[in-house]
């Protein structure tokens, strides 16, 4: 069944029109100013059939993209990947190192059941916002923003993989 899923996904561009894709860069942009950590969004479509063929989950998946889009490419080590597969209505949320100790699994996973529950609803875009604010929120307790820093290493802009 995962495979017809797959094959039969809705595209991105279809899922999130420019406004949406837009509005997704801006909260990432807003939330940036309020906490010194880096907000990464990516979204996919589905995966490939060889990748389906392997078994490749959504979590692994998203530790790929995390590595491909370079997630971990921060000043402090405290960039966190916003991952959503539109196939498997799969959520998944990486956080580099720097993050590790200072918050907790069942913080990361409220944020994806919160995220999960406006998917059911079918409001995604609502969905992606509501986890870059709280994302966002979790980084401010952890890493104030510095006053003066320029230091956006992250592209703020959604990351279409696929």
């Amino acid at each position: 069944m995962r495979w017809l899923r797959h094959v039969f996904s809705p595209s991105v561009r279809r899922a999130f029109p420019p406004a949406q894709l837009q509005a997704i860069t801006e909260a990432i942009t807003a939330g940036e100013r309020r906490h010194g950590g880096q907000v990464m969004f990516a979204v996919e479509a589905d995966l490939p059939l060889a990748a389906l063929w392997q078994g490749i989950t959504a979590q692994q998946r998203a530790g790929q993209a995390f590595a491909q889009l370079r997630t971990w490419d921060t000043e402090h080590n405290n960039g966190v990947l916003i991952y959503l597969l539109l196939a498997d209505h799969a959520i998944e949320l990486v956080a580099d190192r720097g993050l590790r100790g200072r918050i907790g699994e069942a913080q990361w996973l409220a944020i994806c059941a919160h995220m999960q529950q406006r998917l059911r609803e079918g409001a995604l875009q609502e969905a992606v916002l509501l986890a870059i604010e709280e994302v966002s929120d979790l980084l401010a307790g952890h890493y104030p923003p510095v006053p003066g820093s320029q230091d956006d290493g992250l592209p703020d802009t959604p990351q279409i993989l696929g």
